[in-house]
């Protein structure tokens, strides 16, 4: 196998053995200090245009419309490739270093301060390990740190009336203007927080400089079709799936509740599971948030506990997480408990202790594993910072390493680094081999960590459907979808439940149109409300003499006497006296299931399939129409289901028949 657009020949420069290209064995390491190679000798040149279908591998039953019809356009099935100026952009003269911008959360107030520190800590390693190598033709690459997010220096500036929460954006923007600006840095690394990676995104394209990121998982970033961006993390639409497939279909759970944490990490990350839960016939049964900072659940535990659930997804960090299911344990709670994979590692297992027996989270690598390049990263990481390392820093490693092979490959030239990058198809780092999409996200399986005895055991995890499906999918047939309507149908029917029959009392029939009341004392239809089976019959009249088009309120008020006509006066059925009045009575009768006796021309009445519009012609008498349903009443009941039937048998009643779309014979 390999990674298009690596060359055979492709420099040293990055760390070798931290990124052996696949198919390829590590070349031997030069002398320190001494030039690994001429870099920027072979620029790859832009990505070629490709297909990734289905996109981020979405299994069938869980892909949008999948069970309806396929939508006539898919969007990100193919890379966005920079077509503007900039591939032959000589080289600078008189570099003395190669600077890459870091922007994450390196304050210590920043609640993701920790994780920033061991993101930070990967690519210092990768960074120096490089430079031992003889970095980029001699020159030394360096970290040009910058925290991404600055609302506590601008309130220190403003006082105490200026906010400084982080859900507020754009003091990413700063820091991403005086990198690439004053720190002239070829590309940036960074960041953890979406919010800030979405706006450094947006400079990004501004300026024409790459942007590197290895632990957000906001699916809507690399979806904003901007040619600037390469991540080595699944996102959360790959996490949310694979946990879908393991609670719904492998597990054969059926009520989900969601904890989640309110901010855009909590926010953007459930999504896709709700999405997935629906398409697989499991709606989450309720979601509940917190505030960062939480520490009592209680509420939002006795929530999900009245739910009925019987799985709950958490999406948080650890310490929540622990706490979130030591006090479900206190309140004899005993559902299944999954997570994202933020929630697993030493510290849950640290602060839950047995309450965390059987918890489940999907990872992105196995950190278990025994291979040889996986336990030296884990011996030099420890051995520098005296840590373990988790999922921020080998993905940081994998992912600075992956720039610096890019940089080594281009050039300094902004355009040709971001060409390598989207060059990469796969990669074989120290967290696994990762598959890259058109989009430039690692789209590879992720792994399921399980919480037995104190420790985490970690397998395979899969998107995939059972391969033996009990009823397999139309569209994986070839087989055509059913069509949304069809015109003129002469099957229309009823399949609702059965409607129970009207109180006792005179039987009511809605006269709907021009000069209703005026119709209803006419001498016809006085005589036609002669009813059958003893019962009185009683007309309802209700105007609609403005027209349509006006925004008078009468149109209104006419609706609404007529809903209350169907609805609260209990009637039987409905007489519309012209095209205008019989559109709005169908349309309600779908919602009162009551049928409309509608004299019109318009045939388009009939050809939308409701089974409750009967047409009859225009110059057809008011009065013919009410006799029509006076023997069309049957004898056990007034029941407007069972005068639908009738005038949908075909019979002939008071010399009219009607076809079942509601066409006269």
């Amino acid at each position: 196998m390999r990674i298009a657009g690596f060359l055979a020949a492709a420099c040293l420069g990055a760390a070798a053995g931290a990124s052996a290209l696949i198919g390829q064995q590590p070349a031997a390491q030069p002398a320190l200090n001494q030039p690994a190679c001429r870099c920027g000798l072979h620029p790859p040149g832009p990505e070629r245009a490709w297909t990734a279908n289905p996109y981020a591998n979405t299994p069938e039953d869980m892909r949008p419309y999948g069970k309806f019809v396929t939508p006539y356009y898919f969007n990100y099935l193919q890379p966005t490739i920079w077509n503007g100026p900039g591939r032959d952009q000589p080289e600078p003269k008189g570099l003395t270093e190669v600077r890459i911008g870091f922007a994450g959360p390196t304050d210590p107030r920043d609640p993701d301060y920790g994780f920033g520190m061991r993101m930070l800590h990967g690519a210092e390693m990768a960074v120096d390990e490089a430079n031992a190598r003889g970095g980029y033709n001699g020159l030394s690459y360096r970290l040009v740190v910058h925290g991404d997010y600055n609302n506590w220096q601008a309130g220190a500036v403003a006082g105490p009336y200026r906010p400084t929460d982080p859900d507020i954006w754009g003091a990413a923007a700063d820091t991403a203007v005086r990198m690439i600006y004053d720190d002239k840095v070829w590309a940036i690394f960074g960041s953890i927080s979406s919010e800030s990676t979405h706006i450094m995104l947006r400079v990004a394209l501004k300026a024409e400089i790459p942007i590197v990121n290895s632990a957000s998982t906001d699916p809507t970033i690399p979806e904003t079709s901007i040619p600037w961006y390469f991540t080595d993390l699944q996102d959360d639409r790959v996490q949310c799936y694979t946990l879908a497939r393991r609670i719904y279909t492998e597990l054969g759970l059926k009520r989900v509740a969601i904890l989640r944490v309110n901010n855009r990490y909590g926010r953007m990350g459930v999504p896709k599971f709700r999405d997935a839960s629906r398409r697989l016939g499991h709606p989450v049964a309720v979601e509940q948030k917190f505030f960062p900072g939480t520490t009592d659940f209680s509420r939002q535990l006795r929530v999900i506990q009245e739910s009925r659930a019987d799985a709950i997804l958490l999406w948080t960090d650890e310490a929540p997480a622990a706490a979130i299911l030591k006090q479900m344990r206190a309140l004899g709670m005993k559902q299944r408990v999954f997570g994202s994979y933020r929630t697993l590692g030493p510290e849950l297992l640290a602060q839950a202790g047995p309450a965390a027996e059987g918890f489940e989270a999907v990872y992105p690598f196995d950190p278990s594993r025994k291979d040889a390049r996986w336990l030296d990263f884990v011996n030099r990481y420890q051995a520098r910072f005296h840590q373990q390392p988790e999922q921020f820093a080998p993905l940081a490693y994998d992912a600075i390493n992956i720039l610096l092979d890019a940089i080594c490959q281009a050039g300094l030239n902004r355009v040709r680094i971001q060409d390598a990058l989207d060059n990469v198809r796969q990669y074989d780092g120290v967290t696994g081999r990762m598959v890259f999409d058109p989009n430039q996200k690692d789209v590879a399986p992720m792994y399921l960590g399980t919480v037995h005895n104190g420790s985490i055991t970690y397998r395979l995890a899969t998107m995939k459907e059972p391969e033996a499906k009990p009823t397999p999918h139309p569209l994986a047939q070839n087989t055509p979808p059913a069509p949304y309507a069809r015109m003129n149908a002469s099957d229309v029917s009823y399949a609702g439940p059965r409607r129970p029959n009207l109180p006792a009392g005179p039987i009511v029939v809605a006269l709907f149109g021009p000069d209703a009341e005026k119709i209803a004392q006419s001498p016809s239809m006085r005589a036609a409300l002669v009813g059958a089976h003893g019962r009185e019959w009683k007309l309802v009249p209700v105007g609609s003499d403005v027209r349509w088009s006006s925004a008078d309120w009468p149109v209104w008020a006419a609706s609404s006497q007529l809903v209350q006509a169907m609805t609260s006066r209990h009637a039987l059925a409905a007489i519309a006296l012209n095209t205008d009045a019989g559109h709005l009575a169908e349309q309600l009768s779908l919602k009162c299931f009551l049928p409309v006796v509608a004299l019109s021309d318009d045939r388009a009445l009939t050809s939308v399939n409701v089974p409750w519009i009967f047409r009859l012609p225009a110059a057809t008498a008011p009065a013919a129409a009410l006799r029509l349903l006076v023997d069309a009443e049957a004898p056990g009941g007034a029941n407007p289901q069972a005068v639908r039937e009738e005038l949908a048998s075909g019979r002939a009643l008071d010399s009219f028949a009607f076809q079942p779309n509601g066409e006269l014979r």
